[in-house]
């Protein structure tokens, strides 16, 4: 009879670890897929992936979030996701439980793909490591020559380590740069505000379609320059 016993006990925990199997893949919805970290960091990189921090309260956001909505207020913010439903949205919070509600409730609003990040960034932090400035580029449009356009780029320091930057320049005096926060805690983020003066020079030396790079350097041997480009087409207002 004992042996009869083991074996109905054994079938049962079989038989358990079948469901739980069951229930991490397949979700209630199948347009929200469960990734891990270097899945989440890999499929991120495509041009028409939109990040989305929905942790609150705030936390240093991962580089390359576009949008931060508080998991409880998606339908309140709808807005500010894209009208594309079947462009690609990775959503994550600290630890995956708020973005698991925030996911499904994305789905269900009608996006195709939705990636959730698996342990939030907790997770991400121990596989995914980086100093960004953050887009890569900005198109400040047309600029009228005289006036003066300004924009601002995102440095995070997305790593254990405490960082200090070094020196902040420009390819050209008619663009400046600067750090609201030299030295970062780990994982922190600053803004850096650009300035582009295409008449500086006094001279038509800054009309046309241009390109102006800002450069970045810390002490962090493993990120020590980073750098990002403001385009412009500069016009004289006749």
């Amino acid at each position: 009879m004992s042996q009869k016993i083991i074996i109905v006990a054994v079938f049962i925990a079989v038989g358990l670890g079948l469901v739980w199997i069951s229930y991490r893949t397949s979700p209630k919805n199948a347009a929200v897929k469960l990734v891990s970290p270097q899945e989440f960091a890999s499929l991120a990189k495509d041009k028409k992936a939109f990040v989305v921090d929905v942790h609150t309260p705030g936390q240093t956001h991962i580089p390359g979030t576009d949008a931060v909505i508080p998991f409880d207020q998606i339908q309140d913010n709808k807005d500010k996701l894209p009208a594309d439903k079947s462009a690609p949205i990775f959503v994550y919070c600290r630890s995956g439980s708020m973005s698991a509600k925030a996911s499904a409730e994305i789905a269900a609003m009608g996006y195709s793909t939705v990636y959730d990040l698996e342990g939030g960034t907790n997770a991400y932090k121990e596989s995914n490591v980086s100093v960004t400035l953050y887009p890569d580029t900005k198109a400040l449009g047309t600029v009228v020559y005289g006036d003066v356009a300004t924009t601002t780029f995102t440095l995070t320091n997305y790593t254990p380590l405490p960082l200090k930057v070094t020196r902040v320049s420009t390819s050209c005096g008619c663009t400046k740069a600067q750090v609201e926060k030299e030295d970062l805690a780990a994982y922190e983020s600053t803004s850096v505000n650009v300035s582009f003066d295409p008449a500086v020079h006094k001279d038509d030396s800054d009309l046309g379609d241009l390109i102006r790079t800002i450069y970045i350097a810390t002490d962090n041997p493993n990120f020590p320059d980073l750098e990002s480009t403001i385009t412009a087409t500069v016009v004289k207002n006749n």
